[in-house]
């Protein structure tokens, strides 16, 4: 199998992998003008060169969408192999590949957000402590910074960790309050039908666009491409369809 860069010169051609490949669908047009402002901040998305969920996208942490502190390394944003294309070592290429990439820019390591047990939307933590990563750090109710560190360079650098105001996500928002970003393509899709699910049940909801890196790393939550709150609480970083959005206010009688 061969790999792809995608850059800005080829990102107009390229499929993205997680959404459908029309330029003009909402999901991509969302992702790849996402992409497009990253590239200056050092954004790499590597892909197999072939249709399906096959690539990783990272870029420096003190740049990443992620309210974390990790000065001198890389931070892997979505990390994905999937379906016909798992059980042929992809994953194992495309992980030694940003590794090589770390090493190449004198980072101090990688880090990534996982979970204690496999949850949608985050890397598996079973294959990343295979490869080596470390708990860095935690917070509720679940969510875990991992860390790879390489030899010397992490040394000396500083542990990586959460933002303390996410270590317990919590918000003032009455009703529901939903904050998401176009890092995730789906976003694009399933925030507006939510939200007029919302709207016909006649149920408080607001949604909060996070625009920069900068308010990415002030959000209330570990996940910044997805994260749904109720009366302050944290519901769920799953991007939810509207049938599960109906599910979740059936339960509780909304």
């Amino acid at each position: 199998m061969d790999f792809i860069t995608v850059t800005p010169e080829n990102l107009e051609q390229e499929h993205i992998c997680c959404a459908i490949s029309n330029n003009k669908d909402c999901q991509v047009a969302s992702k790849k003008a996402w992409m497009a402002e990253r590239f200056a901040d050092g954004l790499v998305f590597r892909k197999a060169d072939a249709r399906g969920k096959c690539f990783i996208e990272y870029l420096p942490a003190e740049r990443a969408w992620a309210p974390i502190e990790a000065p001198g390394y890389l931070h892997i944003d979505c990390f994905w192999v999937s379906g016909q294309l798992k059980g042929h070592g992809y994953a194992d290429e495309l992980l030694d590949s940003c590794i090589e990439d770390a090493r190449a820019q004198g980072k101090a390591g990688l880090t990534v957000l996982s979970s204690a047990k496999k949850q949608p939307f985050l890397s598996d933590p079973a294959y990343l402590r295979k490869r080596g990563f470390r708990t860095a750090d935690t917070a509720a109710p679940g969510y875990e910074l991992l860390y790879l560190p390489l030899a010397d360079a992490a040394d000396a650098a500083e542990l990586p960790r959460f933002k303390s105001h996410v270590k317990e996500p919590r918000t003032d928002d009455a009703g529901f309050a939903l904050y998401y970003s176009p890092q995730c393509p789906f976003t694009a899709k399933y925030v507006p039908l939510v939200a007029d699910v919302a709207a016909a049940r006649g149920v408080p909801f607001k949604t909060i666009l996070l625009e920069t890196a900068e308010q990415a790393q002030n959000a209330p939550a570990p996940f910044t491409a997805y994260s749904l709150f109720h009366d302050g609480v944290l519901l769920t970083h799953e991007i939810l369809s509207p049938k599960k959005f109906e599910k979740l206010l059936d339960e509780r009688g909304l």
